[in-house]
């Protein structure tokens, strides 16, 4: 395949270097028929990125465990979902596990719910994945879980956060009980402002795991208006419709520069803050947002095949 034209700002700035500073070590994610479409992942990102893959509903396990593979043989450590609705019981479970592990070397998990109404067996929450004890049998070394900046009207339908925040304060228990690091996962938002007020709150209330916030990449604005809607996004949903009534703006593309940088420049001024990373959600196409993350300096800027 083509090289993408990766390029650097050429000029530095204090937002700029927090922004860097910031992106350093981020996440993305990606499904099994989207990879099929990246030749080589070595050419998009930098070596070490860590690539969560995504368990659609009707995705075959086959599938999700021969691209976990094929990312790990090209060096990057896999993380791969495990939607506890879609998994039908503990032997199924294992057996994923054992799969992931011995197939494509995978030691690290984002373990939810799933977007599923109905559950498929006896699990219907991640907290009963963790419950199981298989990931800790196994020796998984990293266990993320998922964190609702603007709540998740599935797990509180009245709108509130009661239910989200109750089972945050039991995945910080689970977290002083394994030997895996934990970190939260969250879904993505387009607004700095619930999110800082979101991380603050759970810190105050004794919450102690790390953030690594979901950000959408550059992608069409109604592209990311259709999966706002479709994903339950609120508050910051306010900041797309904003934008989309500037008709000035309407046909440029979205790029997450915005709420980045005000993220970057909270991290810089509150170093003991939980957020942590970033995770990219590549809504508008992988290639898209890898060189838009170059661009901006993430992780040094440097894709693997250009790494000595």
């Amino acid at each position: 395949m083509a090289l993408l034209n990766f390029r650097r700002r050429e000029t530095a700035t204090p937002a700029s270097g927090q922004l860097e500073a910031f992106l350093d070590g981020y996440s993305i994610e990606v499904m099994p028929r989207t990879a099929e479409k990246v030749e080589d992942f070595r050419e998009l990102l930098p070596s070490g990125t860590r690539v969560y893959i995504a368990h659609i509903e009707g995705t075959p396990i086959n599938d999700m465990v021969a691209t976990a593979r094929r990312i790990s043989r090209e060096g990057y450590p896999v993380m791969p979902h495990f939607p506890a609705r879609i998994i039908k019981d503990r032997a199924t479970l294992a057996d994923w596990i054992a799969r992931y592990q011995g197939e494509a070397g995978v030691e690290q998990a984002l373990l939810l719910a799933g977007g599923v109404s109905e559950p498929h067996g006896e699990f219907h929450s991640s907290m009963q994945l963790l419950e199981s004890g298989e990931f800790d049998r196994a020796g998984f070394r990293r266990l993320h879980v998922a964190g609702h900046p603007e709540g998740n009207r599935d797990i509180d339908p009245d709108g509130s956060m009661k239910n989200v925040e109750d089972a945050l304060h039991w995945k910080q228990r689970f977290s002083e009980t394994t030997d895996a690091e934990m970190a939260l996962a969250t879904q993505f938002a387009f607004d700095a402002e619930p999110i800082v007020k979101w991380a603050e709150g759970l810190r105050a209330a004794g919450i102690r795991l790390p953030i690594h916030i979901g950000i959408a990449g550059p992608a069409k604005l109604q592209t990311l208006i259709k999966f706002a809607i479709a994903c339950g996004v609120g508050p910051s949903l306010k900041v797309l419709q904003k934008r989309a009534m500037d008709v000035s703006r309407l046909l440029l593309p979205y790029e997450p520069a915005e709420v980045l940088t005000a993220l970057a420049a909270h991290k810089a001024d509150n170093p003991e803050s939980l957020i942590e990373r970033v995770h990219f959600f590549p809504l508008g196409g992988i290639k898209a947002n890898a060189q838009w993350a170059i661009e901006n300096g993430g992780a040094s800027g440097v894709p693997a095949s250009k790494q000595g």
